[in-house]
Order: C-alpha cells, then structure tokens, then sequence
C-alpha cells in the first residue's frame, strides 16, 4: 500500500504552512514598523549584511526578484532608511547601505520581535529550533546544488 503522500510533499507542506505561521507571528511587530512586509525584508538584509549588498544579491539570497527588491529598496530610500552607494566593481549596480534612521527602525523592530520570539521559546524548547535549522540547512543545501548542477 502507498503512502498518500511522499514524505518530499509532506515536507513542503509543512514548510508553506511553518512560513503562513511564522509570518502571522511577526505581524505586529512588521506593522508596528510602518513598512510593507518586503521592504522591511530589504531593510534587514541591508543591516545584516556583512558588507553593503546590491539589489541582485539580495534578490538572490532571499529568492526574490531583482525588480521586486528594487521597489522595496527605492521606497525605503524615499523614507531616508537607505542610500545607494557607488560600487567599485559595477557601475550600473548601486551598493546599499543602511542611514542611522533606517538602522534605529530596524533595532525597534527587532526588540518588539525578541519579545514574541522569548514568549515562543517559553513554549517550545530552543534546542528544537536549533535542530531544524540545522536540517533545513542541510535541505536547502542540497537543493541548491541541485539547482545549480541543473542549470550547468
């Protein structure tokens, strides 16, 4: 007897119902920011970067579109939370670098999400969450060896 679903499907299920979840989690926290969900996406890629990205590499990070990270990071130096910076290495494609407003906005913004995140882990054990990030890694990784050997 077959299984109603691969244990593939049953995975990618989860995966979109975890993400609806996680999104419902942070909704206030990203409302309570001001911004559109992508541009505060775009916002934390910037200050998380190690060094300023380009739009194309945050598209590609987060599987995004170029143009739809294009539109976010345009909005967000409208509001003064970017600028875009001359790149060194491309003439057409813009560093991005976070302003002090954008960086306080940010720092806000994560204070209001560690008080939900400390209210979750008062639920669920840490220790499960490191567990399936590591496995999720390991998953997303292979995948993108996949992708990449396909596309070779």
């Amino acid at each position: 007897m077959s299984e109603r679903f691969t244990d593939f499907e049953r995975f990618a299920d989860e995966v979109a119902r975890l993400r609806g979840r996680m999104r419902a989690l942070y909704a206030d926290t990203r409302s309570a920011s001001g911004l559109a969900e992508m541009e505060l996406t775009v916002l934390t890629a910037v200050v998380n970067a190690a060094a300023p990205p380009t739009v194309a590499q945050i598209g590609r990070s987060l599987g995004h579109p170029r143009q739809v990270v294009q539109r976010a990071a345009n909005r967000l130096g409208e509001l003064g939370l970017i600028a875009f910076a001359d790149n060194p290495e491309h003439k057409r494609a813009s560093l991005i670098v976070a302003t002090e407003a954008g960086r306080a906005l940010k720092a806000a913004d994560h204070a209001r999400a560690q008080a939900v995140t400390k209210a979750v882990l008062g639920r669920i054990d840490s220790k499960a969450f490191g567990d399936a990030a590591d496995r999720l890694n390991a998953i997303r990784c292979g995948i993108e060896t996949y992708l990449k050997e396909g596309s070779a």
